[in-house]
């Protein structure tokens, strides 16, 4: 069974037993189970169900396998002829998940 579900800002299509890299669960560490409840679709081919915006009822779970940092990305600023640099950096904030089951 196939779900799309709304997750950290973001919409993915998930299976049981996908792997996925979402922004970071706050307060969760390795090994605990989460749930999302906002589930926009839900099954395949005509056995499909499609929420209105979520479908009532339906819920996803997933475990967190581990939290981590994404790729560093460089910001550099620079305004030509005035001698004017700037470097910055950024790492995201990422939680690794594996779907679970898909209840609906």
């Amino acid at each position: 069974m196939k779900a799309i579900i709304k997750t950290q800002g973001r919409q993915f299509t998930v299976s049981e037993g996908d792997i996925l890299i979402v922004n970071r669960y706050p307060d969760t560490n390795s090994g605990d189970t989460v749930t999302i409840d906002s589930v926009l679709a839900l099954g395949e081919g005509k056995d499909a169900s499609i929420g209105t915006p979520t479908v009532e009822g339906a819920s996803v779970t997933a475990k967190v396998l581990e939290n981590k940092r994404g790729e560093k990305v460089r910001i550099f600023k620079k305004k030509r002829r005035h001698g004017y640099e700037r470097r910055r950096g950024h790492r995201q904030e990422l939680s690794v998940i594996k779907i679970e089951s898909i209840k609906g």
